[in-house]
């Protein structure tokens, strides 16, 4: 069921109005939410609700292993294995199961594997990243308990909940489906927090939720069947110019789809009195690729971050070993999104354009360093923020960059990203036949470049207006908001793109 079908938002209603009747009893609370949550995931598929309450079952009782046996270390990388080992099977064991066949083949060996039976349980990526936050977390503590004297308040990791706190930690519905991904220190606190909930920034959540409709279900659905979907099906009958509008819309419909979805769960989020991670940050601002993965998918790439690149050692060990440990990160990125040769070229493209990022910056810093500038000021050049035309010319070749990876992250195969380049390449003929698609390429230009710094304003101002409308007023405008998304978007329900990642 999708969440911005009919059927969804008369469901949360009742939920809603329900949840908030037992305000004064947390605990009854959770109970509806873990409840409501496996339903919703069982709406999709039974098996998937089993497959998460199982793996929740499993994760739990080796988490116990890190917080009461004397090795916690080894349980920690024999839950981690677990978590990827669930993880590696339903999400690549398609994918390597006819090579496996045939090796075995090769050796006499007649080996039938279930390559259609294996389908992909919906959330499974997310909630295996919060689980292994709670094993790090819990790890953490546990070392810190065994090694220090410090009082219960200075210990920097957690205690390990209740079963009830963590299967709700895994399977709370806002961000299940494809996140934010939650945190185990940030997100269980407020699972257990005793205090009564009340709704958090209600003109905030309203706010999010509207514009969460006008991304997904209007302007993302619009994009996509305008401009998207029919070149991409077929590049080789389109011109130059609407093969490279079609990139640029696709990067407009992937951010305002996944924008659009975290924009609603953190609305739903807050009217439960929970608070999610932020996930974007304008991400076609930033004026290089370093800065667009500080501002997309935010918690994905903090989380690796933190669970890959700085295990491996960052930016500790050397500047080779570092742009190592950069392409690591990145390409695992990749994977993380699929199987595919595809999402394996986007996530090596990301790293190789960080990796020479980081060489141009090596090699200034080495020229400033030889002109005689300190240390201390060399620092404060290589981290001031670029301003003027540099600013539109980063921002510019950013954007192209990044675009020319969503070209193979859309594609369904290495061949047709190949018929995608080969066409952009030779389908150049008369321009004057393709002028309306030009004009409509200019127009995202200055949208993207020139327009899009203001819109990201908009939300605030909104937030702002509605502030000042009396509130028994609010839904009269919120209900016309909605109507007039609904009459303008194109017929269908949208589906969320990382919903299947």
């Amino acid at each position: 069921m999708s969440y911005l079908s009919i059927e969804f938002a008369a469901i949360f209603v009742a939920f809603f109005l329900i949840y908030w009747i037992f305000r004064s009893r947390v605990a009854i609370q959770n109970l509806i939410l873990l409840i409501s949550s496996y339903l919703i995931v069982g709406l999709f598929n039974i098996n998937f609700a089993l497959i998460l309450g199982s793996y929740s079952v499993i994760l739990y009782l080796l988490s116990t292993g890190i917080v009461y046996s004397l090795r916690p270390k080894l349980w920690l990388i024999i839950s981690v294995v677990a978590a990827i080992g669930n993880l590696a099977v339903f999400k690549y064991f398609n994918f390597f199961a006819p090579q496996l066949q045939h090796q075995f083949a090769e050796w006499g060996i007649e080996l039938s594997l279930p390559v259609a039976e294996i389908i992909l349980p919906i959330g499974i990526s997310f909630y295996t990243f919060h689980s292994m936050s709670y094993l790090v977390s819990i790890y953490e503590r546990a070392i810190d308990k065994r090694n220090s004297e410090l009082t219960k308040e200075n210990w920097r990791g957690m205690e390990p909940v209740s079963f009830f706190d963590f299967a709700l930690f895994l399977s709370f519905f806002p961000s299940i489906i494809a996140g934010p991904i939650n945190r185990a220190k940030s997100f269980l606190p407020q699972l257990q927090n005793p205090k009564p909930r009340e709704v958090l920034e209600p003109h905030r959540a309203f706010m999010l939720i509207i514009l969460a409709v006008i991304k997904v279900y209007w302007l993302s659905s619009f994009f996509s069947q305008a401009f998207v979907k029919p070149v991409f099906d077929n590049p080789t009958e389109y011109h130059t110019v609407e093969l490279i509008l079609a990139i640029y819309a696709y990067a407009i419909e992937i951010y305002l789809n996944f924008s659009g979805y975290t924009d609603l769960v953190t609305g739903i989020a807050l009217l439960l009195g929970f608070k999610l991670p932020i996930n974007f940050n304008a991400p076609y601002l930033a004026t290089s690729l370093k800065e667009f993965w500080t501002r997309w998918h935010i918690s994905l790439s903090t989380w690796i971050r933190d669970y890959i690149y700085f295990p491996l050692g960052g930016n500790r060990k050397g500047f080779s070993r570092t742009q190592i440990n950069v392409m690591i990160g990145m390409v695992l990125s990749g994977l993380w999104h699929g199987e595919t040769l595809n999402f394996l070229i986007w996530g090596a493209l990301h790293g190789i354009g960080v990796v020479l990022l980081n060489i141009k910056d090596q090699f200034k810093e080495r020229r400033l360093l030889h002109r005689g500038l300190s240390k201390g000021r060399v620092r404060d050049i290589m981290r001031r923020e670029v301003t003027g035309w540099r600013k539109y010319l980063g921002r510019f070749i950013t954007f192209n960059y990044v675009g020319i990876g969503w070209l193979f992250f859309r594609s369904e195969t290495f061949d047709d990203s190949m018929a995608y380049i080969t066409s952009l390449f030779h389908n150049y003929g008369n321009i004057a036949e393709n002028l309306e698609p030009l004009g409509i390429l200019a127009g995202l230009i200055v949208v993207i470049f020139a327009i899009y710094p203001l819109l990201t304003k908009l939300p605030e101002i909104f937030i702002n207006l509605t502030k000042k409308i009396p509130f028994v007023l609010l839904p009269l405008l919120f209900v016309a908001i909605l109507w007039g998304v609904i009459y303008l978007a194109p017929s269908g329900i949208p589906q969320f793109i990382y919903a299947s990642f």
